[in-house]
């Protein structure tokens, strides 16, 4: 089983639910019940409970909510003399009892407005000694279930034998975890659920940005690995006691999910097979490997798959790549779901708005990759293909042939499309794939990675795409210029530049998309203004999206300046203008030309001529993308001539600069260096040369032997020498 899937195989079955919630939940930072938190866990378990599920809850709370009471107490029924005194620490067991009939008293006004009746279980470390207790406690919980009664358990630290249960670790348990997993494994539960304050176990302190979250606990891993910090400031847990608690109850044949208690929702997800929070299961280390893989482990491996790829026949690799698109569709939903958390995140964290709508994977987005994929299987295979033939002498043949680069590194920022786009154009070209994407996408990159590999037939291995999870893996993947052999960065400028300067491996890319459309005096308007509203509104995320507009200046005098900037404002567009524009069309001057807005917002500047917009693309763009619209033929070529850009349009807008569009079949990126692929970069760009010399037993010999003839054969395309019976 996959660790990406390992939440949906166990919630299948699950009806009896322990799910404990932890004090710094309960209460709020002033020691007080946090109404709102703890009013959505509330509504959860009700509905849980009306959907038929058996739900016992374990919560603490009650000694802060005590303490916080007595405090006030203490502080009413003192003199002014007594507060200038070293106050006393308050009794623990008195924190208990008085805080449990407040805790009580929330959960049981809560409940009666969600119409679910709930019951006061408190428990003591002394009572599971008993045989006959344990036997009445399972025989009483049963007989609430049955009714649609809620149990609510808490250990009776008022009571408790222990001098201080509050700091004692002693005993068959000694804190709320651990006597909710006692009671997952007492009363046969199929889940326990543990809510913090954090998202899960983390790699080391969640506030650390070093630090990252696990998604399933593998003790023979991870139990050396991880240190903990302090125990929790409000209870007497903390994640070391949680650990050991979902520990006990994982390897007695109970599930464990520890997850936030703050997030909403987050008890729903786990039952709807979502990934959320750690998963501790008895057979975790049979789905994740203990030993972890170095980074040249997994170029190697990829290195190796490539090779075995190669070794299909053209037919076998075409159906590798449509039975990718089949499984796509058929996990469709899935992909979808984890998608949605991953945007959910990235809205709750503050990204920017055009990092999450590169993020989100629309309805009908996996049907377009599935298509494009097929599209790209239906192409003819690059593999192999004999692009130049010369006879170099009698019975002495040589053939030049397309063949794979080897092992491709590409980095990507968040758009998790373009983890299909590129792992079919690797597969479609035969090469080995390493793939990073961001953080904020790793749970549609897990799913998404785990489907194309899952479709891999065994013979290649699902090792030819290898996904790197951790950011501190980048620099060692960029010092092995011996076996991987192109890296591909698609993200921004800093992300770009940081490659470039941290590697010897070939780097293909660009850094900017600083996109222009130029409206010269002899345009169409109604032309005129489709193609600069597409360029804009179409994806203002994208790369080739326009992030200048440049006007000729003669369209200032006769309106169609003024057309164009309503039309843009009128969808939503800000505007921000040159030193030309902004006081023309009295909107906010521009910081600077060299901008990516990447959203609803793009720079219009006022230049002389169609030489006058050459020279401000040449000064101020990025040399991928660049429109003039004209009906002016003589101005169109000198355009088209002129601009040094990786693609360059007449009448069309550049978002049509795309390998899908283009009928690439699909993109690894767009490339505006100069050297190897310029543009989108389809299969083509993916692909170098070999030289394949047939003989008859010639030998150099000085070149005395040899009459050389270097006469060019012609070469058939594919289908035609298929055609012709060759």
């Amino acid at each position: 089983m996959a660790e990406t899937d390992r939440s949906r195989a166990f919630t299948k079955n699950v009806k009896r639910i322990v799910v404990k919630v932890g004090t710094a939940v309960v209460t709020g930072k002033d020691g007080r019940l946090a109404l709102g938190r703890l009013g959505a866990i509330c509504e959860q378990l009700a509905e849980l409970n009306s959907d038929g599920f058996e739900v016992i809850l374990v919560s603490s709370g009650a000694v802060g909510l005590g303490r916080q009471r007595l405090r006030y107490r203490q502080l009413v029924n003192s003199s002014f003399a007594d507060l200038q005194k070293p106050q006393n620490e308050l009794d623990g067991k008195a924190c208990a009892a008085v805080g449990q009939s407040s805790l009580m008293a929330y959960y049981e006004s809560m409940f009666d407005q969600l119409d679910v009746t709930v019951a006061q279980m408190l428990v003591t470390d002394k009572d599971f000694r008993d045989k006959d207790f344990r036997k009445q406690l399972s025989e009483t919980v049963k007989a609430m279930m049955k009714m649609r009664v809620i149990p609510v358990f808490n250990e009776n630290d008022a009571i408790s034998t222990r001098k201080a249960p509050y700091k004692d670790s002693t005993g068959i348990f000694w804190d709320n975890d651990s006597l909710a997993a006692l009671l997952s494994l007492e009363l046969k539960a199929d889940l326990l659920i543990l809510l913090s304050d954090v998202e899960g176990l983390y790699t080391g302190p969640p506030s650390d940005p070093n630090s990252t979250l696990i998604h399933t606990y593998i003790k023979e891993k991870h139990q050396e690995e991880i240190t903990f910090g302090e125990k929790s400031k409000l209870g007497r847990g903390g994640m070391t006691a949680k650990v050991k608690a979902a520990v006990s109850a994982a390897y007695g044949g109970i599930p464990v999910i520890i997850t936030s208690g703050f997030a909403a929702e987050n008890i729903a997800k786990v039952l709807n097979g979502l990934r959320v929070g750690t998963l501790f299961h008895q057979d975790a280390h049979l789905w994740a490997p203990v030993v972890d893989t170095t980074s040249r482990d997994m170029a190697v491996a990829a290195r190796e798959s490539s090779r075995k790829l190669q070794a299909l026949s053209s037919e076998d690799r075409k159906n590798v790549l449509l039975d990718i698109a089949n499984a796509l569709e058929a996990n469709e939903k899935i992909i979808i779901a984890e998608n949605d958390l991953d945007v959910a995140a990235a809205q709750q964290a503050g990204y920017e708005e055009s990092l999450v709508a590169r993020l989100v994977m629309k309805l009908g987005k996996i049907s377009s990759l599935a298509a494009s994929i097929r599209q790209l299987a239906e192409m003819e295979d690059p593999i192999g293909r004999v692009l130049a033939k010369t006879e170099i002498a009698d019975g002495l043949i040589l053939e030049k042939t397309s063949s794979p680069l080897g092992v491709l590194l590409i980095v990507f920022e968040s758009r998790p499309d373009a983890l299909v786009q590129i792992a079919s154009l690797a597969i479609r070209s035969g090469n080995g794939l390493l793939l990073k994407g961001g953080k904020e996408a790793r749970r549609s990159n897990a799913i998404l990675h785990k489907v194309i590999t899952d479709a891999i037939p065994k013979t290649v291995g699902g090792k030819l795409i290898g996904l790197v999870t951790s950011r501190e893996e980048i620099p060692d993947l960029l010092k092995l210029d011996d076996v991987i052999d192109l890296v591909i960065p698609r993200g921004s400028n800093k992300l770009v530049s940081q490659i470039k300067n941290s590697t010897k491996i070939p780097v293909l890319g660009h850094a900017d998309g600083i996109c222009h459309v130029y409206v010269d005096k002899s345009c169409n308007l109604d032309m005129a203004k489709r193609v600069v509203s597409d360029a804009k509104l179409d994806y203002p995320a994208a790369c080739n999206a326009m992030e200048t507009l440049l006007v000729h200046k003669d369209l200032e005098n006769n309106g169609v300046l003024n057309e164009l900037i309503y039309a843009l404002q009128a969808s939503g567009v800000t505007l921000y203008g040159g030193p030309r524009a902004s006081g023309k069309l009295n909107i906010p001057e521009t910081q600077s030309f060299h901008h990516e807005y990447s959203a609803k917002a793009c720079t219009v500047e006022i230049v002389e001529d169609v030489h006058g917009a050459i020279d401000h693309i040449h000064n101020h763009g990025s040399a991928h993308t660049d429109c003039i619209v004209t009906e002016d033929s003589e101005a169109a070529e000198i355009f088209l001539r002129q601009v040094d850009s990786a693609a360059v349009f007449h009448n069309a807008s550049t978002r049509f600069c795309d390998g899908f569009r283009f009928g690439l079949g699909a993109e690894v990126g767009i490339s505006t260096s100069r050297i190897h692929a310029r543009g989108p970069v389809g299969v083509e760009g993916l692909l170098t040369t070999r030289w394949i010399m047939r003989g008859e037993g010639q030998v150099v010999d000085g070149d005395k032997g040899v009459a050389y003839t270097h006469k060019d054969l012609s070469v058939l395309k594919r289908t035609e020498a298929v055609e012709n019976g060759l």
